[in-house]
This record gives structure tokens, sequence and C-alpha cells, in this order.
């Protein structure tokens, strides 16, 4: 089997780097298209052995780059398509069906109940959702919530496939040397209390929160891992509260190099997630496979898990509602102050493993592939 991946861009992200790890698991030659944007993923592609094409759309309605999509799919003789992101799904899927492959996968990565990758759901962003997700062969959810959320969109319930994100353990695994390392290299003491947070620097992500929660706390320092729009404003929020010594604005942070997410993890105390909406919540279960206590809001990653899967997890906020400054904080001193200890990965760790999405998505594969009928056009 011969694929190629559509994705909008290659920035650090978690649908990005998603991709990366799940193309060391799949047994089938894959290429890659960005549409955008060849960043820091794309070159971990490349040295990867991956081959990268870079499209460069002019935006949003730039329609010249779905005939030199279409080229691009005939020319690799494809038997499937698999598009990650907004863009990428509209302009992969209808590529794909007028290029004539067989079968065509979409990942839906982004989902909230009132936002896509960020941005507010309008009604024509939803229309041409629905309209495109038609032309392809099945859409693959990263939550049960997000395929919920799918199917009251009027998405069909057979059409969808849950495959969860995963992650590779043990590249997140607490290492005590590597916790010296990175906090002398940070000049952090080794006895300060440190509380983390990464992702996109986006509204939707409440980092602003987070920042305010710990300039409530003498002492606490706070490390981002991350870069977006809200750069500029967070940094600006830290020196009128008086914190700007205690708060790292650390930019985009790959899981490679001396200050990579894991040796950042390593790093910290405690993690927060304060985000209102979260598709899954890849970067909780990282710092749950450090060992990290973990306060988080909306993450399906752990609330769709039965039982007690993620012990060191903490929901803040009641459910349906963000929590505020007042009751992060809150939680913050109440968990210091039992002591913010560093426990073994819990169950839900091992059940997100990479190799196991990796084996799932290739059942999807096979699915689509026996039960779409041929589209292929007899000449190229």
């Amino acid at each position: 089997m011969k694929a190629l991946h559509i994705i909008t861009g290659l920035g650090v992200g978690g649908a990005e780097q998603q991709l990366r790890l799940l193309l060391r698991q799949l047994p089938v030659t894959c290429d890659v298209v960005t549409l955008t944007n060849p960043g820091a993923v794309a070159e971990g592609l490349r040295a990867d052995g991956v081959r990268v094409t870079h499209l460069g759309i002019g935006g949003n309605r730039d329609l010249g780059s779905v005939p030199r999509l279409v080229r691009l799919i005939r020319r690799g003789a494809y038997d499937l398509v698999h598009t990650h992101l907004y863009r990428a799904c509209v302009y992969g899927r209808i590529a794909a069906r007028l290029a004539g492959v067989r079968a065509t996968v979409a990942t839906e990565h982004s989902l909230g109940q009132a936002e896509i990758e960020g941005r507010p759901l309008t009604r024509p962003t939803r229309a041409l959702y629905l309209g495109t997700e038609r032309l392809g062969s099945a859409t693959v959810a990263v939550s049960d919530t997000v395929a919920a959320r799918l199917r009251a969109w009027g998405v069909p319930a057979g059409r969808i496939h849950v495959v969860p994100n995963g992650i590779d353990a043990a590249r997140f695994r607490f290492d005590a040397g590597e916790r010296s390392a990175t906090r002398a290299r940070l000049g952090i003491p080794p006895d300060a209390l440190v509380v983390g947070g990464v992702g996109r620097l986006v509204p939707g992500k409440r980092f602003d929160v987070l920042v305010r929660a710990v300039a409530a706390l003498p002492g606490a320092r706070l490390l981002l891992a991350g870069d977006g729009p809200e750069l500029t404003a967070l940094r600006t929020l830290a020196a009128q509260l008086g914190a700007a010594d205690r708060v790292r604005l650390l930019g985009e942070c790959d899981a490679q190099g001396d200050l990579g997410v894991p040796a950042l993890l390593s790093a910290m105390d405690v993690f927060v997630s304060a985000s209102r909406e979260e598709a899954f919540g890849l970067a909780v279960i990282e710092a749950l496979a450090a060992g990290l206590p973990v306060l988080h809001g909306a993450c399906p990653a752990v609330d769709d898990l039965p039982g007690r899967q993620a012990p060191g997890a903490r929901r803040v906020g009641a459910a349906g509602r963000a929590a505020t400054t007042q009751e992060l904080t809150a939680a913050l001193r109440q968990l210091t102050a039992a002591g913010a200890e560093r426990l073994p990965p819990p169950p839900a760790v091992a059940h997100y493993d990479i190799a196991r999405s990796g084996a799932r998505l290739m059942d999807v594969y096979a699915h689509a592939l026996t039960t779409t009928p041929s589209t292929r056009r007899a000449s190229r």
C-alpha cells in the first residue's frame, strides 16, 4: 500500500507531531504534503526518511492549489489519501476524489463544541466541513468525545472510527539527572516549585488563567512551552502582575533536544491544562507519563476513560464550566501543601501507546479500501 498524508502545516503542534509518530508505526510507504508552513516537524519527517512536499498555497481561497494537488496525487499513484486538520481535509478530499483515489481517510484532531482548531465554528465552516466529509471513505476521531460531536453534526456513525492519539511513553519517563540539568540551564533552584504547561498560545488554552494563578503563589515559577498569537499578551500580563521573573515563555519546544518537552516535564513539579475545550488532551498524557500530578480542565483523554485510570489527574472546575483563576490557585495551593511528588505512570499511559494507535489506524485503512468502490480513472 502507498499512502499520501495531507496536512495544513508542519510547525510544532499536537496534530503535526502525532502524524510524525504515527508514520513511524505504519507498515506502508507514506509521503506527506503540507499546504503551508513546512516547519520543524517537516524537518523531523525528512530526517526520518519521509518525502515531504510543500504545496505553498496562498490562502484559504487559493483554488488553484486543488489542480496542483490533483496532479501530485496522480503522479504518486497512491492507494489511499489521509488528510489532517480542517483546511487540508477540505482541499485534500476534493483533490483525492478528482484524482480518482480509491479511499480517502480524514482525521479530526481539533473539533470542539464551539471551535475548530482554535477558531469559532461558523455556519459556513460547518457546511463546508460536512459537504467535503461526504467525499471521503472514513473519518477518524481522536477521542470518543470528538466522535460524539461528529455524530451530533450529522456524520453517519458508520463512517466514524475512533483512533485515539498516542505517545511513546519511554520518551517522557522521569529522569532525575535531566531534571537537575534542565533546572540548572534555566537558572531554577533545585527546591523551587515549578508549575508547567504545554500547548499553542491561543485563547482557548487559557494560559492567562495559569499565569494569574502562579503569580498568586509566592515563590512559584511557571514554564510554558509553546508559541502562538497570545505570546506577547501573556508576557505583558506576567509583567503587570509583578511575576515576569517567575514566568518563562519558552516558545516552540519539539520533543527533541536539551530543552525539548521531555526535559521540561522532568524539571516541573505540577502540570496544568486549563483548556476550555479539547479534542483529546495529549499534553496531559505526556505529563502523566513523566509522573507529574496534573490539574486539568476539559480533557477527553482522561474524561473518556472508565474508572480511575489516571489517578494523578484531577479535574478543576465544574463539568461544562472552565475553572476560574481562584479555583486553579486554590487547587495548586492544596496540591503543593500536600507535597507534589512523582507518581508511577498510570494505566492511562499504556492505554494511549502509539503502537496501539498505529494498529487501529491500519484497521481503518483496510476497512476503507475494502468497502469503497473504485473511482480510479482508467487513464492518468
